[in-house]
């Protein structure tokens, strides 16, 4: 018995040599060149397509401030007042100094009209009747020069009262009761009209080719499974030195009623790069080491495992910058199964060969 023992193992051996042998059933995908495309999603910020901001044009106190963030006004509606005192007093100064101009020049003209009809008649010299004309010119410019004070005073007042320029939604108040405002410091922040835009400060990097007009897929950070459009806008020529980002605005062309100005949305936008790329199914990956590789058919129906850069990678597959060529044959399932020099079938065409 002992003598079989040796005999028994050389057959094991030349039966394993004999499976060894046999083509191992394996899929086989070809390597399918395409555009490679890439997807990129950022979070940003609501805001309106049209700011500015409000102030006074004169200094003063404010007495009132009427509206707060989030309210709508319209055209003319009256945001903030300050105190008018001093200009109620300028303005009553430059009625009173109107009033006076205006005695003078009816004096004055009254007093030409009589020399005049003297100096026609040889009443009166020529230098009497010249030095009232002269009067009469110059209470005109008094008057002219009243005038234009008064206005002038009317309109100080008229500031004193900050009014919508037209239909907007207050962003931002930046001053409170009481507060003293110089003249042209923003009070509030309006967002005019309707319209919004979504803006991200995108990575300076993930700029590498001019993205145009694409359309961006976007959704609140709260209501993610409400889906929104808009198209990119304006990609800002500067690049923030602090950060190192570029502002990309989207238009919003229709937003939801839902939508609030500030709030935080997610934003992804989907476009082919350039350069082809090698796809294939994610189960192809192997490795040499720590570096991807993949195994590749040869004619002779061997495989070698080959060296392989990985462009990126997606749910179902993954696409190769460098290693392979388009119409490659590349083992797919079963990959984790060989070694070099392995001798394998499609297990495709094993199948089609088992049902004839």
């Amino acid at each position: 018995m002992p003598r079989l023992a040796p005999l028994c193992l050389l057959a094991a051996c030349l039966g394993s040599a004999v499976q060894a042998a046999d083509p191992l059933p394996v899929e086989i995908v070809t390597a399918t060149a395409v555009l490679p495309l890439r997807t990129y999603a950022l979070t940003g910020e609501i805001a309106a397509r049209d700011e500015i901001a409000a102030a006074f044009p004169v200094a003063g106190r404010l007495i009132e401030v009427l509206v707060r963030e989030g309210d709508r006004v319209a055209a003319g509606d009256v945001l903030a007042r300050l105190d008018p005192v001093q200009q109620q007093q300028a303005l009553r100064s430059a009625e009173a100094g109107l009033a006076s101009a205006q005695a003078d020049e009816t004096q004055a003209q009254g007093d030409f009209t009589r020399l005049d009809a003297l100096f026609e008649r040889g009443a009166t010299t020529r230098a009497e009747r010249d030095a009232a004309e002269d009067s009469l010119k110059a209470a005109a410019g008094a008057l002219a020069r009243a005038q234009a004070e008064l206005e002038q005073a009317q309109k100080a007042l008229r500031d004193t009262t900050l009014s919508a320029p037209q239909e907007a939604t207050i962003i931002d108040r930046l001053a409170e009761d009481g507060q003293v405002v110089g003249a042209a410091q923003p009070v509030f922040d309006l967002a005019l009209g309707g319209d919004m835009e979504a803006v991200f400060d995108v990575p300076e990097v993930l700029l590498t080719k001019s993205i145009g007009a694409a359309t961006v897929t976007l959704h609140t950070l709260n209501e993610p499974d409400d889906i929104f459009t808009g198209t990119i806008r304006e990609v800002s020529p500067l690049v923030a030195s602090d950060t190192g980002t570029v502002a990309v605005k989207v238009a919003i062309p229709n937003p939801p009623a839902r939508l609030d100005l500030g709030e935080a949305v997610r934003g992804e936008v989907s476009f082919e790069a350039e350069g082809e790329v090698v796809q294939l199914p994610w189960q192809a990956l192997s490795a040499i080491g720590d570096a991807p590789a993949v195994w590749r058919l040869t004619p002779e129906g061997n495989v070698d495992l080959v060296p392989v850069t990985i462009d990126s990678f997606a749910t179902q597959y993954l696409t190769v910058s460098d290693g392979l060529s388009p119409g490659d044959r590349i083992v797919g399932q079963g990959a984790q199964l060989l070694f070099p020099g392995r001798n394998v079938i499609d297990v495709n065409t094993l199948s089609a060969e088992e049902g004839e």
